[in-house]
């Protein structure tokens, strides 16, 4: 599977663990960066990566920032994605079978290596399940005109 990966410079420390597990668990993956420690600006590596995903260059996206909620709400700006921050492995599975995410979102200062590393296979290897969750998908969509 091809997966693009990006973090800034405080989710760098867990992004380099995802990557060799992936990249250890036969995946390709599709780094955006950040290489450094140096602060940067966390829109700058989600938009990188969801143009990846967007492109179909991968089939998701893993994205670190310190809380995960920075690159969540960068990468939604997407209307083709749905990115979601991820605490445990039940959320991950959920939220693949429920809501089709494609983005998975970690907060290094939020959750430990382990419990991250858990999350992502369990997103990974998680089917969306379709069926009642089309229609719902579908009211999330960019075409529809909520009024009030």
């Amino acid at each position: 599977m091809i997966i693009a990966l990006g973090s800034d410079h405080a989710g760098l420390p867990l992004k380099q663990v995802l990557l060799a597990t992936l990249e250890a668990g036969g995946h390709t993956v599709l780094d955006s960066g950040t290489f450094g420690e140096a602060s940067v600006d966390y829109p700058d590596f989600a938009h990188a990566v969801a143009a990846k995903v967007v492109a179909g260059e991968a089939r998701f996206g893993v994205l670190v920032c310190g809380t995960g909620i920075g690159m969540a709400l960068a990468a939604n700006r997407h209307p083709e994605l749905r990115a979601v921050v991820l605490h445990n492995s039940t959320e991950a599975r959920l939220t693949r079978a429920h809501n089709d995410a494609n983005i998975a979102c970690f907060g290094s200062r939020m959750v430990g290596v382990e419990v991250a590393l858990d999350a992502l296979a369990a997103f990974l290897a998680t089917p969306y399940e379709g069926g009642r969750h089309d229609r719902r998908l579908q009211k999330l969509s960019p075409e529809k005109v909520f009024l009030a």
